[in-house]
């Protein structure tokens, strides 16, 4: 493909956002070719970031837009988990550098150029049955209504539960979050829970709710349903022994 403008960058770049990354199919809209786009990195008025993403230079990266760039490129790619609780106001002694949780389809490697930037865990975990919508649960924050998918809280919590037991998630601090959840929409709890095939999520759910003694312990059990027969035990990273009960 021809080269369009190649001597007029500053035209063809002015509508692009900042403080997010461009990918090829946001500069042909703005009638860059790929072959113009790689010029424009030669003459260094855009910096490659990997194939196909590029950026301004000297341009600092917000962590909102540029997932939002990046989901368009990873199936099912948004902010979940403790993260995501952490987002709508649901914390717990979060660090300022704490990496961000983020979920996906396919189990795959986030870009490097993106982990550099933003220290972050991907979790490909298929926590919910076919039955259910993809993206249920998953809207932006209603600040950056254009920004990345971010999970409700009710899905949230149900993905911050089903890393307890591995390195990335403790015990003690995964109750600490979800007894700050006072008030969960039911209606939404209680379907992810039917549809979440995982019986350590679903019980541990409802375990928790009763034994922090939640208002909406007994509704969580009643929409939970039981899962199975006899105690589901794991042995944590420390040595313990989870034990959930039916």
């Amino acid at each position: 493909m021809a080269l369009t403008n190649p001597n007029n960058p500053i035209k063809a770049l002015a509508g692009l956002p900042r403080s997010a990354p461009v990918d090829t199919a946001r500069l042909r809209e703005a009638g860059v070719s790929p072959a113009l786009a790689s010029h424009y990195v030669r003459a260094g008025w855009l910096t490659r970031l990997g194939r196909g993403v590029f950026m301004f230079p000297n341009d600092e990266l917000a962590v909102a837009p540029t997932l939002a760039v990046l989901a368009r490129h990873v199936p099912g790619l948004h902010v979940g988990g403790k993260t995501a609780l952490a987002w709508r106001g649901v914390r717990h002694n979060v660090g300022p550098r704490e990496k961000l949780t983020l979920w996906g389809r396919d189990p795959r490697p986030l870009p490097g150029w993106f982990g550099q930037r933003f220290p972050s865990r991907y979790v490909s975990r298929k926590l919910f049955d076919v039955q259910l919508a993809a993206d249920f649960g998953l809207q932006p924050l209603p600040e950056t209504p254009q920004g990345p998918l971010v999970s409700v809280p009710e899905r949230a919590l149900l993905e911050m539960l089903s890393e307890v037991g591995t390195p990335q998630q403790g015990l003690e601090e995964a109750r600490n979050v979800m007894e700050g959840l006072r008030s969960p929409r039911l209606d939404i709890l209680g379907k992810l829970l039917q549809h979440c095939p995982r019986v350590k999520v679903v019980r541990l759910c409802v375990q928790w709710a009763e034994e922090l003694s939640l208002e909406w312990a007994s509704e969580a059990r009643r929409l939970a349903g039981l899962r199975g027969r006899g105690r589901w035990l794991t042995r944590l990273p420390d040595g313990r022994t989870l034990v959930l009960k039916p």
